[in-house]
């Protein structure tokens, strides 16, 4: 126990350089589709994960997760179809994903780089408690399995490297969904999406929605980077 405290905490911060080096390897991941086929499962794990728990939070009845092959997924709650906890449900899913890149943008410069790494892997053991579907069992093994292992044996240095490139993929892919989304609403039958269910139980549209939460990405994605680059 005392060797895994020491390696919760030991992490050297990441200087400039490498941070901005983080960064471009996190974008040119998110640019190159062999690639971010791939990880970005890991941002539907967060989405719907943050779907789950704010469900619970707001008194819902959570009944499973899923996460399917084309890196789409589904949080089934049951409770009130309408009101603050269901439309606190819903805005939860595209947030989620940016919101768990902030917290590492300001883990990895005070040196909490491995800590941050090891919350990524409880997050992964607490879904297998709700996850449904064969898939979606190993994309939380996969995830959790090889997170924990860079934790447990690499170098201090590479460490802190993926917990920072980790940060700029998830900062990233905060407008990057909101984009893609836009761009899935366009297509026909492509009108089912969290957005489109928030504006049928509020009188704010999906238009309005989608304005809103790409405003509150770029704005985590700008909080994340000023804390990365600035400290």
């Amino acid at each position: 126990m005392d060797q895994f405290l020491d390696r919760l905490a030991a992490t050297t911060p990441p200087d400039r350089a490498v941070v901005i080096g983080c960064a471009l390897v996190a974008l040119c991941a998110l640019l190159a589709d062999p690639i971010v086929r791939y990880i970005r499962h890991l941002v539907t794990l967060l989405h719907e994960g943050g779907h789950a728990v704010v469900a619970l939070l707001a008194g819902r009845s959570l009944h499973g997760i899923r996460l399917h092959s084309d890196a789409s997924g589904l949080s089934v709650s049951r409770g009130r179809p309408s009101g603050p906890g269901m439309v606190a449900t819903l805005l939860a899913g595209y947030l989620t994903p940016a919101l768990a890149g902030l917290a590492g943008a300001y883990a990895a410069p005070a040196g909490w780089s491995n800590a941050y790494l090891w919350a990524m892997v409880l997050v992964c053991a607490l879904m297998l408690l709700q996850i449904r579907n064969l898939h979606g069992l190993v994309v939380v093994v996969v995830s959790g399995v090889t997170i924990g292992l860079v934790g447990w044996y690499a170098p201090d240095q590479v460490r802190s490297a993926l917990a920072t490139t980790l940060t700029w993929f998830l900062l990233f892919s905060g407008p990057w969904g909101m984009a893609g989304l836009f761009r899935a609403r366009r297509r026909p039958g492509g009108l089912g999406s969290d957005v489109d269910q928030l504006a049928r139980i509020t009188p704010l549209p999906a238009t309005g929605w989608w304005t809103l939460m790409t405003a509150v990405t770029l704005a985590v994605l700008g909080l994340g980077a000023r804390a990365l680059l600035v400290g």
